[in-house]
């Protein structure tokens, strides 16, 4: 993005007088659309293809360091004349759109800085966990593009009462340069938010929630929903619209509701029998509710294992044996204590 940043005529004192030059081998000098500059300076060379001996003349001060400026054409071209390039073609072009050359440092990087220095010092959790809240915004740093030092933390302090930070960056390269910042930092957690009312035994659709990284102290005493289990889960509780989803507002989906007719399936090896019963519990599949037998009007337990199905509970029959040498005796002999 372009930013309007004054570019001004550099007080050169008296300016020789040239005659007019036309450009290298005879070509003409011609303005270009655009200029990136590395110093503090623009020279006409940076301005106008073909400015020959010219081209290393200083005309104009450079932007501060990554932004970028624009010269009007007519500026461009009063500011030339007196080096003997009296005619230029400008092609067209109303200014020239010049950019100072930077090594910047955005503000995700600097963001990430921080988070690992109060990460490393402090019981913050895991930096991919860690939400910051900057007292102003935060504008990338932008340095000389031949400065390779990097930046190091100076001061970094933390109050975890109040979540606040303070961090100094400091950057040493010759000159002794700090950069402070100042805000507050919180642990989160990715938790699945409702986004309407949502009453107890609907289920959760994909449309019906959005994934969102909220504070931990939100959850406090109880564990946020694991994200992959939320669509497809009942709701155990009414919630509100933006209430973060906990484990305890969900429930696997009642495929029985009390007072409903279902369907009683008893098997044994060799005997599958069906027959009719009302529930007298609700039930989610694998849950065991009871039953009333709609034809001997008793009551049995069952487990849930479809819509509107319930299995019946057998026992398992108990094998009894005897013991073979007394079955051998004669009913005399045995022993009658």
């Amino acid at each position: 993005m372009r930013t309007a940043v004054s570019i001004l005529f550099l007080a050169l004192g008296t300016l020789p007088a040239f005659a007019q030059y036309t450009g290298a081998n005879g070509t003409q000098p011609r303005l270009k659309p655009a200029a990136t500059v590395s110093g503090d300076i623009v020279r006409i060379g940076d301005l106008v293809e073909n400015a020959g001996v010219a081209a290393n003349t200083p005309v104009f001060r450079a932007p501060d360091l990554g932004q970028t400026g624009a010269v009007p054409a007519r500026a461009v071209l009063d500011a030339v004349r007196p080096y003997g390039l009296i005619i230029v073609d400008v092609r067209g072009i109303a200014e020239v759109a010049v950019t100072r050359a930077s090594r910047t440092i955005g503000t995700e990087e600097i963001e990430a800085q921080i988070v690992r220095a109060l990460t490393a010092r402090y019981n913050l959790g895991k930096p991919e966990t860690i939400k910051t809240v900057f007292d102003r915004d935060v504008r990338p740093i932008h340095l000389d593009a031949t400065n390779t030092a990097d930046l190091s933390i100076m001061r970094a302090s933390y109050e975890p009462s109040s979540r606040r930070f303070d961090v100094v960056f400091e950057l040493t390269d010759g000159a002794r340069t700090q950069w402070r910042y100042s805000g507050s930092a919180v642990e989160t957690f990715e938790v699945a938010v409702p986004t309407r009312a949502l009453g107890r035994g609907e289920i959760v659709k994909a449309s019906d929630v959005v994934f969102e990284r909220r504070p931990k102290n939100e959850l406090t005493g109880e564990a946020p929903a694991p994200i992959a289990d939320v669509t497809g889960m009942a709701i155990k509780r009414s919630v509100r619209p933006g209430q973060p989803l906990r484990t305890a507002d969900l429930m696997k989906p009642e495929l029985v509701q009390k007072n409903d007719m279902v369907t009683i399936h008893y098997q044994v090896p060799g005997i599958a029998l069906t027959m009719r019963g009302k529930a007298l519990d609700s039930g989610a599949e694998g849950d065991t509710i009871s039953v009333l037998n709609i034809q001997s009007k008793r009551t049995v337990q069952g487990i849930v294992t479809g819509q509107g199905h319930v299995t019946m509970v057998s026992p398992v029959p108990t094998r009894v044996t005897t013991n073979t040498a007394d079955s051998a005796q004669p009913a005399s002999a045995r022993s009658t204590q």
